[in-house]
């Protein structure tokens, strides 16, 4: 017995090692040429990331990049963009919701800002219908009825979630007319290290509760943003979570964890066996990388892309 144990731990092993190599090699081989190229993953950039954060990158350079790599979509940009990314042949995947500062805080589960979050979003939709965009953003909001402030008092989960639920009905009808989906967003909250790694606060922090409110609305212009950084952190199971969730998926994020940066041999999910599963479920939408930089900000991006693109 103690001797096919070892044998198995030094054929796994050996088997892990082939893996890595394999994964090693195929960034080494694309790296002069397109990084996407079997058509199974439509793969875009979140903006921020690159813009905001680091070594930054203006949108020309950024479409520059996403040529280069084979990437058609450059996302979470507003209506001012568009028309660069049309000249470069681009699109974008999903449109931020136009709500300003941090649009994550203020949302559908407040009904002090309630009002501003479906006026802002049905202007949204309408730029996005104009401009053949799929998607917006939308989010929850902090659990605060302040949204600045944790000691003005919590809205409680099933108030947050009748909130959404009512607010969303608002905006699922003006969607549906015009083509356009709302992709509402599941964050963490246990990473308090950096404003963009987690986001202690956000109500909608476990994803079979905001899966929920999103069936509760009961439209097909309402869909769930499911984010595997954010997914991992709070609730782990990747991939038997695609699964249940296979009925209400509309976007896809991803970065590495821990970290928030790169799609590398430092972080924890298999980002291949994830990516092996949305086709299996029959995802056809988007995958946005939206990870932190922590190095060369397009070798890191290459590789998520490669280690993406099965």
């Amino acid at each position: 017995m103690s001797e096919r144990l070892h044998r198995r731990d030094v054929l796994q092993a050996a088997g892990a090692v082939v893996a890595g190599s394999a994964a090693t090699a195929a960034v080494a081989n694309a790296a002069d040429g397109p990084a996407a190229t079997k058509g199974n993953i439509n793969h875009s950039i979140v903006f921020w990331c690159f813009n905001v954060m680091g070594d930054t990158w203006d949108l020309e350079k950024t479409c520059q990049v996403a040529k280069q790599l084979g990437v058609r979509s450059i996302e979470l940009i507003g209506p001012e963009d568009w028309p660069t990314l049309a000249k470069h042949g681009l699109t974008c995947a999903i449109a931020p919701n136009g709500m300003p500062g941090a649009p994550f805080m203020k949302g559908y589960n407040n009904p002090a800002y309630q009002p501003e979050v479906i006026e802002r979003t049905k202007a949204m939709i309408d730029a996005c219908a104009a401009n053949k965009i799929p998607a917006v953003i939308g989010f929850t909001g902090y659990k605060w009825r302040n949204a600045e402030d944790p000691k003005s008092g919590e809205i409680s989960l099933e108030e947050g979630a009748d909130n959404c639920v009512k607010a969303l009905k608002q905006v699922a009808g003006h969607a549906e007319k015009k083509g356009v989906t709302i992709c509402v967003e599941h964050l963490n909250t246990r990473d308090d290290t950096h404003p963009m790694k987690g986001h202690p606060g956000y109500q909608g922090d476990d994803i079979d509760y905001v899966a929920e409110i999103v069936r509760r609305v009961g439209s097909d212009r309402v869909k769930l943003l499911f984010d595997l950084y954010h997914v991992q952190v709070m609730n782990g199971d990747l991939i038997r979570r695609l699964g249940e969730c296979r009925d209400v998926i509309g976007h896809i994020h991803t970065a590495g964890n821990p970290g928030r940066g790169e799609l590398d041999g430092t972080q924890e999910i298999a980002f291949p066996a994830t990516m092996r599963k949305l086709i299996e479920i029959g995802y056809t939408g988007w995958v946005g990388h939206e990870f932190i930089p922590t190095r060369d900000p397009l070798a890191g991006l290459r590789e998520a892309v490669v280690l993406c693109d099965v």
